[in-house]
């Protein structure tokens, strides 16, 4: 991933926005598949997921309510015209909805950080983040920004023990 990525971003305040996110990847991705001059075929990137609580840190344990943004990574040929014209087609095949209306493409920029794969439940998460927050002192280094989550599997498809979730934790130097 480039450090300036454009994605199509998410914040759920409406029902179904993982299912607005996938409508506009691929409405986007076969635009630049099926164009008369340089057709580019790429594949649509896995959902990923960025989690903060109100006061601004990731506590997966705590009792403050999370909240969060979901994305889904876009090459960079994909413009904001290509965004709006795929929007639009989107809008036309399926109507409007709350959760088209709260697209965006944006970059995002993460900087330096450390990642991990996490194999199993989501429930079983905060084991693998606290070896992750130590090793990462033992380094020098500590958490800085949201969570980072990319999930490599479909809950509904995949027993839990063998989901597949990249945890992503942004550092800084101590």
């Amino acid at each position: 991933m480039s450090p300036r990525a454009p994605c199509l971003a998410i914040r759920p305040r409406s029902r179904r926005p993982s299912q607005a996110l996938y409508g506009i990847s691929y409405t986007l991705k076969f635009s630049f598949k099926k164009r008369e001059v340089d057709p580019i075929d790429y594949p649509v990137m896995a959902l990923e997921g960025l989690w903060q609580t109100a006061s601004g840190k990731f506590e997966p344990t705590g009792k403050e309510p999370l909240r969060f943004s979901l994305m889904i990574l876009q090459p960079d040929v994909v413009k904001a015209s290509d965004f709006s014209a795929a929007l639009a087609a989107l809008r036309k095949k399926r109507g409007d909805s709350p959760a088209l209306a709260r697209l965006r493409l944006e970059t995002f920029r993460e900087g330096l950080c450390m990642q991990t794969m996490h194999i199993g439940p989501y429930a079983t998460e905060p084991e693998t983040l606290a070896r992750m927050t130590a090793f990462a002192a033992e380094q020098g280094y500590r958490q800085r920004g949201l969570h980072h989550e990319i999930y490599m599997g479909d809950p509904r498809k995949s027993a839990p023990e063998k989901l597949k979730t990249v945890l992503r934790l942004p550092i800084e130097k101590t």
